[in-house]
């Protein structure tokens, strides 16, 4: 071999083991946070664009801007594990590093992936009927469209993505059935805490029920003022989701009899849980935040749901990451 020859620069390979259709996949992801994250930045530096005048949004504006830059990293947070899942160097992170945000991500995502399609297409065979519009607006409509339509493709790419590294990764652990020497529940410990999860599950199903029904009781007087077709349909998905996460991991730590495989288990207890326990932390911390109107105070009551959901959602994780644990300790 030449000197000219070892001087050469070699030309990049092509990423290995990586099909064009996840590459398509991470950039997907990628780009889907760019209009969040732009528009937040703005709203960090200052500008109001998408905030109509009188927005509640303007009248903290320190706690606007921190709550803002803690949602721009939170985003960025989806391109990192764009990359983790497509990356050689993705296979090597611990476990517990890459679950944790995915499980987060998971949660927060899914309910508008759902919930905002179902209003739109509620919308549609309604004709658009709502409840009157508050006087002052929260934000433009057309952000609304920006950013949950970023979000929607985030969770797509996002969830294709991990769906394709967990077969990879962990593929033998899912296709094992329970009751197989792999696949043992958990101890009556985990059964316990389940049961728990459940028992606290009640209170957050009843108030929803409530709401969903017409009764008022518990929402604040601009809450029971819009109550309209999206009011109805985010009252549903929040049951739905609870349910859901309830049942799924039941059946993954009690014991049945020729039970099925638990592929479908584990994705939506993963799925139920995360949407419960992540949104109702959210939605905890935003309950905290200061008001000068009285009608936008939240009750004892809304509290109440939002911290039930938190505690069955953080619960019934810990039972899946238990039973998963196991699973993995015997196989």
């Amino acid at each position: 071999m030449t000197r000219t020859e070892l001087l050469r620069s070699p030309a990049a390979p092509p990423e290995a083991g990586i099909s064009p259709a996840r590459r398509a996949l991470r950039a997907l992801a990628i780009l889907a946070c760019v209009p969040y994250i732009a528009l937040k930045t703005a709203w960090v530096a200052g500008s109001e664009i998408g905030i109509p005048a009188g927005s509640a949004l303007l009248e903290h504006r320190q706690m606007m801007i921190v709550a803002n830059a803690v949602s721009v990293v939170a985003d960025a947070l989806v391109v990192v594990l764009a990359l983790l899942l497509t990356r050689p160097w993705g296979r090597r992170v611990p476990a517990w590093l890459l679950v944790l945000p995915m499980w987060a991500a998971t949660g927060l995502l899914a309910p508008i992936m759902t919930g905002y399609p179902a209003q739109l297409a509620v919308a549609l065979l309604t004709g658009g009927e709502q409840a009157a519009p508050p006087a002052e607006p929260f934000l433009h409509s057309w952000v609304f469209a920006v950013v949950y339509g970023g979000f929607i493709l985030q969770g797509l790419s996002l969830g294709t993505l991990f769906v394709l590294y967990a077969r990879d990764r962990w593929g033998r652990l899912l296709r094992a059935r329970l009751g197989e020497p792999a696949a043992r529940t958990a101890g009556p410990g985990v059964r316990a805490v389940a049961l728990a999860a459940t028992a606290v599950a009640l209170v957050p199903l009843t108030l929803h029920t409530m709401w969903l029904s017409g009764a008022t009781e518990g929402l604040s007087p601009r809450q029971a003022a819009g109550r309209d077709a999206d009011f109805a349909v985010l009252q549903a998905q929040w049951i739905v989701f609870l349910l859901v996460a309830v049942a799924a991991t039941l059946l993954l730590v009690l014991r049945r009899p020729a039970p099925p495989r638990t592929r479908a288990l584990v994705a939506l207890a993963w799925t139920g849980s995360g949407a419960a326990g992540c949104w109702g932390a959210y939605l905890s911390l935003v309950a905290l935040a200061p008001t000068s109107d009285p009608a936008q105070q939240v009750t004892a009551l809304a509290r109440l749901a939002y911290a039930g959901e938190m505690i069955t959602g953080f619960l019934l994780a810990a039972c899946l990451a238990a039973v998963l644990r196991r699973r993995s300790a015997e196989a």
